[in-house]
């Protein structure tokens, strides 16, 4: 799962490849909101991202995309 946050005044999206459903994101996203708190979220590897909910600009939840090698003829 890739999650793209974005941050007021960040130049940079931040993005998380994480183990969790899309559902589940939601769910914490929301009740961070919810909670006027801290976003955070932990990646495949271990790695925590903690975000000031007041600094989110949007996250965007999506399926990640296995990357194509080769050619396509058209």
């Amino acid at each position: 799962m890739e999650v793209k946050i974005g941050v007021q005044y960040a130049p940079r999206e931040l993005v998380v490849e994480s183990a969790q459903s899309p559902a589940e994101i939601e769910q914490i996203v929301t009740d961070a909101i919810a909670g006027d708190g801290t976003l955070s979220l932990t990646d495949e590897k271990g790695r925590r991202i903690i975000v000031p909910v007041s600094k989110l600009a949007y996250v965007e939840i999506a399926e990640a995309a296995p990357r194509s090698v080769g050619f396509t003829v058209r």
